[in-house]
């Protein structure tokens, strides 16, 4: 039989999805290029706004469409948060999802058996719980064979006004070390170079074990001492997080790329306020400021809501000023959309058209930061993963999330760190040449 994956939302949705594959394989699956070549489609679904929601319920009506005898699964986050996901077969929660295998090979036996079985499975809300525990998946793999992400947390305690996630996701639950280290050592052996250590909160990592806040950090650094891991990567970290111990902690950490995601929201702290943020805008600078002194070349990106409720003209101009002061070489922008169920959905709302205007605007403050941090690299030796091969040229990133083009055919390369030189930029990438060629 053959299997199909469709993945909406964050990167733990993909690693998800990722993990999902290797079981489906492992239960001997072939993989399906298109849903219609598909005996099962399974969607990871994402409920983090009300668009994605909407997105999530769209993709299960397509798989259904594109194929009526298809079996659609319905995986992740937005199932936790529907009484019934109606146009799927199978549904397999945040709470159960190492099972998916399972429970589609049940749904298989009792349809072949002549069971009638009509589309639609009531799923009920799961409670919020003061603890949670990690759903283990075992080892991992990429389908880019050169970069893995490793899920080391999943959960979150903060419970920000406009954010479902807690709900759907429950409160943090760490993974254990041993088999974190276990995954990342599998994967250097396996010749991936590069992990994205990642969670949705991964910086309460240990918490729920009563671990301090450098347990990330210590965990980094035993990461660190794998052979055969040239490059470790961060997910997006919460700026109260990066206290100076923290910071000076990572700085010991020798393969840390400087790319840091540092999540905003807003730069308005009456808009952080009505966010259930717990730091100001100064704050939040003061972080970044830290940073730079240890990493003065730092790719720093950050994730900004426009038109939550209330937000002003004004609050939202304070934003596109602070993004310019705090120079981000990437922001990733969203129009607030409401989530039922949120403090933030009962407020006074800013209409859509402005939302998106706000947007707009914000995303070309970004292009215009991203183009200029990009082209600021030109004339400087930098090193590039090589990935993948496309027209001529051999693509990958520099350690700063840089995309780098290379005027190359040798295929060897896939895999390997070179050292190349930036001659020129286009958009948001870099194109360079080995030295010797100058």
């Amino acid at each position: 039989m053959k299997v199909y994956f469709y993945t909406l939302g964050c990167r733990v949705n993909q690693y998800e999805t990722d993990a999902a594959r290797e079981l489906f394989i492992k239960a001997g699956f072939e993989i399906a290029d298109s849903a219609e070549d598909a005996d099962v489609c399974v969607v990871n679904t994402c409920t983090v706004t009300g668009e994605a929601d909407r997105k999530s319920r769209q993709q299960l009506r397509r798989m259904a469409r594109i194929n009526p005898d298809t079996i659609v699964v319905a995986m992740g986050c937005m199932t936790e948060m529907a009484e019934a996901v109606i146009d799927a077969d199978v549904v397999c929660g945040t709470k159960d999802k190492t099972s998916v295998v399972e429970k589609t090979l049940e749904y298989i036996s009792r349809r072949s058996q002549g069971e009638c079985l009509s589309r639609g499975v009531m799923h009920h809300r799961p409670e919020v719980t003061k603890k949670d525990v990690y759903h283990e998946f075992g080892t991992v793999l990429s389908p880019e064979g050169t970069r893995a992400f490793i899920k080391v947390e999943d959960g979150c305690n903060k419970f920000c006004t406009y954010c479902i996630i807690p709900f759907a996701r429950g409160r943090v639950a760490s993974r254990d070390e041993d088999a974190v280290l276990k995954e990342a050592e599998d994967l250097a052996l396996r010749g991936y170079s590069e992990v994205i250590v990642s969670g949705i909160h991964v910086c309460s990592y240990g918490k729920d074990r009563g671990e301090d806040s450098l347990a990330l950090v210590r965990l980094l650094k035993k990461i660190n001492s794998i052979e055969g891991i040239s490059r470790i990567r961060l997910g997006s970290l919460e700026p109260m997080s990066l206290t100076d111990g923290f910071i000076e902690g990572l700085s010991e950490v020798t393969k840390l790329c400087p790319h840091f995601h540092l999540s905003l929201q807003s730069g308005c702290d009456k808009i952080l306020r009505k966010m259930n943020r717990d730091y100001t805008s100064e704050e939040y600078l003061k972080r970044v400021r830290k940073l730079r002194d240890i990493y003065p070349s730092m790719s720093l990106t950050t994730d900004i809501i426009c038109g939550f409720p209330e937000e002003t003209e004004e609050d939202f101009l304070q934003t596109v000023e602070f993004v310019k002061t705090a120079a981000f070489s990437k922001v990733h922008v969203f129009p607030y959309s409401e989530r039922n169920g949120t403090v933030a959905a009962r407020m006074p709302q800013v209409p859509m058209h402005v939302r998106k205007d706000r947007a707009s605007r914000l995303i070309s403050v970004s292009d215009v930061l991203e183009h200029e941090f990009a082209s600021g690299k030109v004339g400087m030796n930098t090193q590039v993963l090589i990935e993948t091969f496309k027209d001529g040229y051999a693509e990958g990133y520099t350690p700063e999330y840089i995309r780098a083009k290379i005027r190359t055919e040798d295929g060897s390369l896939k895999g390997k760190t070179v050292t190349v030189r930036a001659v020129s930029s286009v958009e948001n990438s870099i194109i360079c040449e080995f030295p010797e060629s100058n």
